[in-house]
């Protein structure tokens, strides 16, 4: 686990690449160098019904959760979080220079005993399948 849920206004979708910021945002969770990539899960949601801020039809948003496994000391998770916000902020460059659009990450620590696994993913990419 590290899982990134994005959730999005529907008029992003034509100011903005969902799939190449996907990948931007992948690539910057690998780039960290703290997350396993076995782990990784990227996953995007349109948000057929919003209203953001004063209900203004051009305002957007997406909003990011980081959802990571207890263990990580925080000033690595900052910089995690530091990394992957820039790699959203230069994707989404274009929505963020209007003043129509709100940008969000939050990172949120799993407690261990509440969390349950099954994913032979990890197996696969360890070699030891």
């Amino acid at each position: 686990m590290p899982h990134l849920s994005i959730e999005y206004s529907p008029g992003l979708e034509a100011r903005a690449d969902m799939p190449d910021l996907c990948r931007a945002l992948h690539g910057a969770m690998v780039a960290t160098g703290i997350f396993p990539l076995a782990g990784i899960r990227i996953r995007a949601h349109r948000a057929d019904h919003c209203i953001v801020a004063d209900g203004l039809p051009q305002n957007d948003f997406l909003a990011m959760t980081l959802s990571v496994g207890a263990g990580r000391a925080t000033a690595d998770l900052k910089a995690a979080g530091d990394g992957i916000f820039r790699a959203a902020q230069a994707a989404l460059a274009g929505p963020l220079s209007t003043p129509h659009f709100a940008l969000s990450l939050e990172i949120r620590v799993a407690d261990p005993e509440l969390s349950w696994k099954d994913t032979p993913i990890h197996a696969r990419l360890s070699g030891k399948q």
